[in-house]
């Protein structure tokens, strides 16, 4: 009997807060989680606890929004935050991204190395390219174009995997009897030259108990697929319907076939946020409650939302808390150009009124569910059983309690149904996520120095 495939779940850590940037005001929420790693840490063993592959950081080396009435996007520091989890967990994967395009491989190869072997082999590395002028200007630099940005990624990659592999598997002798630490001659070199670095090696560590860490990738575009095909085993992405995620996972799919890879070797992760209540009217509140911390912010959703079904709204043109009128909606249309205008149009049409239909999130950047939790159970299947994505990256609304609860009462609901473990796998994050061992890669095309 073929065994039943099971999704995987990362938590997205965020800055501390969880997805929505007022949770830092709810009640019960630590105010200054931001700076409390305590805080990451206890999120992170309740996501161990709840059988997640990994927890996940994402980061922007900038300060990217005001951070007047909201909390920042990102934690201090991932690979910190990262640290101090590790040496408190036992099985949960640990990723950070670093960008490819505003670090050395050197530095990438040997920090993402040392964290993996101190967690046992537990480490991911997500490499993006950076865009955003305000990164480039704390760098001393300016933007790059796409093109160029996606050459150093290339190379980047190659180079911190070549450094990875620079010990032989069994280098490391420790031979307390003849005084021999390691094997000189199973540590060599890389000598690598490409048009955008360049790289002497070899790195002094040695190789963990999975090889070397899993490389994930977000972004899209072909130019992200093509990197997620060569070299990614998971690939975070942010698809706002089935069809749109069942499209790009087989476009990712496809890529790996491309270079040479099993399809099944790469996992997409499709974003997810969810707000949980023992009615969908509580988990509605809760929203509600999170959008009523910043009523300054909310002329600018009702104007937003207008745009998406093409019905000019304003505050001082409609009532938020009724419905819109069957004359306003007689026109109305989902924008072409925004992949949530759909639902946002649906939940009008079905008699909902302005706040709480910006309350189910149609104006947030991953899915929304706000319901009970059975409700973020069905979403979770549906989505999974028709290949729309091999898991998830998780984010709850506010992670003080949104964390425990998910864990508690979504994560073994999906157990019930049979579709997410109850175990963990291996100890490494390779075995977790069942991708293959890797350790280095052949120098390519790289000329020598």
């Amino acid at each position: 009997m073929e065994q039943k495939k099971e999704m995987q779940l990362s938590l997205q850590m965020v800055s501390g807060y969880g997805a929505e940037f007022n949770a830092w005001r709810m009640p019960g929420a630590d105010p200054a989680a931001y700076t409390n790693i305590d805080s990451y840490v206890e999120r992170a063993k309740l996501a161990e606890q709840g059988k997640f592959q990994m927890i996940f950081i994402a980061d922007t080396p900038a300060l990217t929004s005001s951070l007047g009435h909201k909390t920042p996007m990102f934690p201090m520091d991932p690979m910190l935050a990262l640290m101090a989890v590790a040496r408190e967990t036992k099985y949960i994967g640990l990723v950070a991204t670093l960008s490819t395009t505003f670090n050395y491989p050197y530095n990438l190869a040997r920090q993402f190395k040392a964290l993996d072997v101190i967690s046992h082999g537990r480490v991911g590395w997500n490499a993006v390219t950076t865009s955003d002028p305000n990164v480039a200007a704390n760098f001393g630099s300016k933007p790059i174009n796409r093109q160029e940005r996606y050459e150093k990624a290339h190379e980047a990659i190659e180079i911190v995997q070549a450094l990875w592999g620079s010990w032989q598997k069994d280098a490391w002798t420790l031979d307390v009897e003849t005084g021999q630490f390691a094997d000189m001659d199973k540590i060599q070199p890389v000598h690598l030259q490409s048009q955008h670095y360049a790289t002497r090696g070899p790195l002094p560590i040695p190789p963990s108990e999975q090889g070397q860490p899993v490389i994930f990738q977000a972004g899209g575009g072909q130019e992200g697929l093509e990197l997620a095909g060569r070299f990614a085993s998971g690939v975070y992405a942010n698809p706002y319907d089935i069809q749109s995620a069942k499209e790009h996972r087989q476009a990712i799919r496809q890529s790996a076939i491309q270079f040479g890879r099993d399809p099944d070797d790469i996992k997409m992760f499709a974003g997810f946020m969810c707000s949980l209540g023992a009615t969908e009217e509580e988990a509605l509140m809760r929203r509600k409650q999170l959008m009523d911390f910043n009523p300054e912010e909310i002329p600018g959703r009702v104007s937003y939302l207008g745009s998406m079904i093409n019905v000019p709204l304003s505050i001082h043109s409609v009532d938020i808390d009724q419905p819109l009128t069957t004359e306003q909606l007689q026109y109305a249309y989902a924008s072409p150009m925004d992949p949530r205008a759909p639902k946002a149009l649906q939940l009008l049409q079905q008699g909902l009124s302005i706040r709480d239909v910006l309350a189910h999130g149609v104006i947030n950047y991953h899915p929304v569910v706000a319901g009970t939790p059975v409700q973020v159970a069905d979403f979770l299947e549906e989505w999974f059983l028709a290949g729309a994505c091999d898991g998830f990256s998780i984010v709850p609304d506010a992670s003080f309690d949104g964390v425990a609860d998910f864990v508690h009462l979504v994560v073994p609901i999906l157990q019930e149904r049979g579709v997410f473990h109850k175990e963990y796998e291996g100890n490494t994050l390779r075995e977790n996520m069942k991708v293959p061992y890797q350790y280095g890669v052949q120098k390519g095309d790289y000329k020598h120095d």
